[in-house]
């Protein structure tokens, strides 16, 4: 089974929930496989993109993609690549091994999937290569390590366009999440264009207003009680007036969820959330454990991935700790759109500039943003009616 001709081709490694993937869709790509470890994340993967014919063919591979060979895999197989075909190949490698939390060993981790996902551009030779992690990677400590890792791809006859750093809240996402992004075309691609880094400039969209929505529901039930709650919780997240701290979604190896160390949770605080855990979804609710707290409602898993830029529509399999550290660790997808934007206008030059539906919103609509400048507590109930 082979994509029409006119499509650009992605296969995506350590695909988590799929905010990478989410993204990448959204600028025109068609995943022919995302592969994954965790089975919770790849049954995530499969309840959003199974039912939708905007995802036709699309494998969610189960497995540790070491021992995964793209050319031999059965659900691979069938796409019958020949090196060079892919347009391309993108990943978050896992964060722990240059982030402070995960003590920044570097190569010396036995998470880090750099090498594998080398051995992966080998053997496939995609037209672009996108890999995303934290900022911590462009610390002083990793530059010999970058180096290898751009003069090997170098080497296989691909352009270095940059690592770069950007801030999800300059791309329309609630919350302050630098990603490094490295991005690198095969230099037969790149004669006559230049890459260009997305810019962002998107308005910054407030905690208020991104969840609003979903606070209101959560508090309408319970009458006047439930009023107050919503009103402190809002006088505070406009007072405030900024982003969110960036979630956290620690590792398997650590107790369960909450949003984050001790700084985020006092930021968190500040804007009328209690983040020392994660409350159940609504038809599990115990109100007065979750959302009738001292110090504010604690979030829901929901909650949790609009912060992270998901739309409303996009379910997450499994327990909620299992859920949450989804959420945590997922890549925003409008900041993955917007670099797939960049590297579509590349390998497909003027793609960038035809009109058209974006599929995934069409199938998934987004959440719509209640305005709470412009609207007050009775208008907002008006409005939920």
């Amino acid at each position: 089974m082979r994509l029409s001709d006119d499509s650009l081709t992605s296969i995506e490694i350590c695909a988590g929930a799929g905010g990478q993937a989410l993204g990448l869709h959204n600028a025109g790509f068609r995943h022919l496989a995302l592969l994954e470890i965790d089975k919770h994340a790849c049954q995530t993967l499969r309840d959003n993109v199974a039912a939708h014919p905007e995802w036709s063919g699309c494998q969610v591979v189960e497995g540790d993609v070491k021992d995964i060979d793209p050319f031999a895999h059965p659900q691979l197989e069938r796409f019958g690549l020949k090196p060079g075909e892919l347009d391309l190949l993108a990943g978050g490698v896992p964060c722990p091994p240059f982030s402070v939390a995960g003590k920044q060993l570097g190569e010396d981790d036995e998470r880090d999937l750099f090498p594998t996902m080398l051995q992966l551009v080998r053997q496939l030779r995609p037209k672009a290569v996108m890999i995303e992690n934290v900022r911590g990677i462009l610390d002083g400590k990793f530059a010999a390590y970058r180096e290898r890792i751009v003069s090997e791809l170098e080497r296989y006859g691909y352009e270095f366009c940059g690592w770069e750093v950007l801030e999800a809240r300059d791309y329309g996402v609630p919350q302050l999440r630098p990603r490094a992004i490295l991005v690198v075309i095969d230099k037969t691609h790149m004669r006559d264009v230049k890459f260009e880094w997305p810019a962002g400039g998107e308005a910054v969209v407030s905690v208020a207003e991104a969840l609003a929505e979903t606070m209101w529901e959560r508090c309408r039930p319970y009458g006047a009680k439930g009023q107050d709650v919503f009103n402190t919780w809002l006088e505070k997240a406009r007072n405030r007036g900024d982003e969110a701290p960036t979630l956290v979604g620690g590792s398997k190896k650590h107790g369960g969820a909450d949003l984050g160390p001790s700084r985020a949770k006092k930021a968190w605080a500040a804007l009328g959330v209690d983040a020392m855990g994660v409350a159940n979804d609504l038809e599990k609710s115990v109100p007065e454990r979750e959302l009738f707290r001292a110090n504010g409602p604690m979030l829901t898993v929901e909650q949790a991935a609009i912060i992270q830029g998901f739309p409303r529509g996009w379910k997450f399999s499994g327990g909620k700790t299992a859920r949450y550290r989804q959420v945590g660790n997922a890549f925003p997808p409008p900041v993955a759109e917007a670099v797939g934007r960049s590297i579509a206008a590349v390998l497909r030059p003027g793609s960038e500039q035809e009109p058209g539906p974006t599929p995934t919103r069409t199938v998934i609509p987004p959440r719509p943003i209640v305005r709470q400048s412009q609207l007050g507590f009775d208008e907002l109930e008006s409005a939920s009616a």
